[in-house]
């Protein structure tokens, strides 16, 4: 397997002043080639060097929320300069070492695959760790081992650098976690009924009948952001093994919890998880977990029962809980960005 670059991508960069330099690259991908939701194999990857860059660079993978699109990190947000200068002039500043940095998209026709691999969206935990991270250490001056690679995302991007440091520590040695979705039934249940309520009253209870209003072209995952997530998220821990396409919705229609496809969703949660991965986690040089003290979506409960989870077993990791709720990340992410760097000299 391997990922190519689509002709002439590489020309294309940002139109906005930079010390560094970022390439915006289309991809194609063999791994999501024929995928269950039919989401295009052609895909977005960032890619950014800093202007220090005379030698084979330790690399970090930012991963993005549910939802979201690659060119949100290159957005300004309400709080200020967008993601990608904050870190462009984190480095031109040296204060940090240089780094490269990769942004690879993992999204879908529902929102996101939380990158993992399944049969109701496509491999796309596979995507990551075998075609891109292969491209990036062979088209740039990586030093191409786990433990001069890092993973950070925020939401659900969180949620996919805490799973890919557990199911794939070859591939990354360090990991940061910024409001990662963890503690399932905080995080996702209390939105069961909500999501119940919206079916009914929209959708006479019909989840087909959502899944055909939400394929028509004109129709935003922004609508009905529940239906979509939990849609979505159903594709990834809950596919129908005799109609992958068609996910296992994990409650009934007044939002209570049906157990067996409930423990689909729970088996795949990173609290529930740390036990069973707890030698790749004592092998990562670094852990850290950080949310806003009021989150809207409890992940701030959910970091600190990954936590006590990673203390009960004895995996050294760090925890910070900030005055801030779900949208507060996204400034952080440059500090969170500078300790992964260090650690990964």
């Amino acid at each position: 397997m391997s990922l190519h670059e689509v002709e002439g991508s590489r020309a294309e960069r940002w139109d906005r002043a930079l010390a560094g330099s970022l390439d915006r690259l289309l991809v194609r991908s063999e791994l999501l080639e024929h995928n269950p939701l039919r989401d295009s194999p052609v895909r977005p990857l960032f890619v950014y060097r800093p202007p220090d860059r005379g030698r084979p660079l330790p690399s970090v993978y930012l991963l993005q929320g549910f939802g979201g699109r690659l060119e949100e990190w290159l957005a300004p947000g309400a709080s200020g300069p967008a993601t990608i200068e904050r870190l462009d002039a984190m480095f031109s500043a040296r204060e940090c070492p240089p780094a490269l940095l990769v942004f690879p998209d993992a999204s879908t026709a529902w929102g996101g695959s939380q990158f993992l691999n399944s049969a109701g969206c496509g491999r796309y935990l596979d995507y990551v760790c075998d075609e891109v991270v292969p491209f990036v250490d062979a088209h740039y001056p990586a030093l191409a081992a786990r433990e001069h690679r890092g993973v950070s995302g925020k939401s659900s991007g969180g949620y996919g650098a805490l799973v890919l440091s557990m199911l794939r520590p070859d591939v990354f040695g360090a990991v940061a976690s910024h409001a990662g979705d963890a503690l399932f039934e905080c995080c996702y249940q209390p939105f069961f009924p909500l999501a119940a309520r919206l079916l009914r009253t929209h959708f006479e209870g019909s989840w087909q009948a959502f899944a055909q209003h939400a394929r028509a072209p004109a129709v935003s995952w922004r609508e009905f952001p529940v239906l979509f997530a939990t849609y979505g998220m159903a594709c990834a821990y809950s596919p129908d093994p005799e109609l992958p396409e068609v996910p296992l919705i994990p409650f009934d229609s007044v939002g209570r919890p049906i157990e067996e496809i409930w423990s689909q969703w729970l088996a795949l949660d990173p609290v529930r998880m740390v036990e069973r991965h707890a030698e790749a986690l004592a092998s990562a040089r670094m852990i850290h977990l950080e949310a806003g003290s009021g989150d809207e979506f409890f992940l701030d409960l959910g970091a600190t029962a990954l936590s006590n989870e990673l203390a009960r077993i004895g995996v050294d990791h760090s925890l910070e809980l900030f005055d801030g709720n779900h949208d507060g990340v996204d400034e952080r992410i440059p500090t969170a960005v500078r300790t992964l760097v260090s650690s990964l000299q």
